[in-house]
């Protein structure tokens, strides 16, 4: 069965594709919907342009189409639109999400879907938020923090590349602060700079960091495919 990948970068959707292919399922195209708003209820934002050089690796074809309103209704419209297109032009047959614990987001997906004859699919819904971190370690995949908005997050977790240490470290800090390990509650936010998905993996060659004492961002500036690693 052709799908689409709802894809926006981060670990969530490109470890849904992940375990999609190892179903056999053929992952068509990715569909990027970049959030006028980073405060979107239902849009990934930090880093989304550089979602380009993570399909490019991934060899898999990618449209995206721009918010012009921060109204749910309105970024709904857009998915809406976007999977039209996908439908005629790849003849796609359902979508995956990367979706663990939000009903609101499952629920809207689902209304759209219906709609449109497609199938919803949600391999990561209510994994084990430990077992699941732990599993995309364990499956090679390197992503970075690009935001943090939680208490006990702070601004060394941007831009750092997430081990088997680090993992232990965010265990103690969830448990101590209660944010959820595993970001759902959008505690933090990141970027997969490589995975068993890609051809080559991504080298960032320069970023800035936004730091206002409680949240912050990490903006990728340059990057690019690094061919040789």
């Amino acid at each position: 069965m052709k799908i689409a990948s709802l894809f926006s970068g981060g670990k969530d959707s490109a470890f849904a594709i992940h375990l999609m292919q190892k179903q056999s399922y053929e992952v068509a195209v990715l569909l990027t919907i970049f959030p006028k708003s980073p405060e979107s209820h239902l849009l990934h934002h930090p880093n989304m342009k550089w979602t380009k050089l993570q399909a490019e690796s991934m060899k898999i074809p990618q449209l995206t189409i721009e918010s012009n309103s921060d109204a749910t209704k309105d970024e709904l419209l857009q998915i809406e639109n976007l999977l039209i297109t996908a439908k005629d032009t790849f003849n796609i047959e359902g979508i995956v999400h990367g979706g663990i614990k939000s009903n609101f987001q499952k629920e809207k997906f689902e209304s759209i879907c219906q709609k449109l004859g497609l199938k919803v699919f949600t391999p990561l819904w209510h994994l084990d938020a430990e077992k699941y971190m732990n599993d995309l370690l364990e499956n090679n995949f390197s992503f970075i923090m690009t935001s943090v908005t939680s208490e006990g997050l702070d601004e060394s977790w941007l831009g750092k590349k997430i081990s088997n240490s680090d993992l232990s470290i965010l265990k103690n800090l969830s448990d101590k602060y209660g944010f959820n390990l595993n970001f759902e509650g959008g505690e933090a936010e990141t970027f997969v700079v490589n995975c068993p998905l890609f051809s080559s993996s991504i080298e960032i060659t320069k970023f800035e960091k936004n730091w206002d004492g409680y949240r912050g961002r990490f903006e990728i500036v340059e990057a690019g495919l690094n061919y040789n690693a």
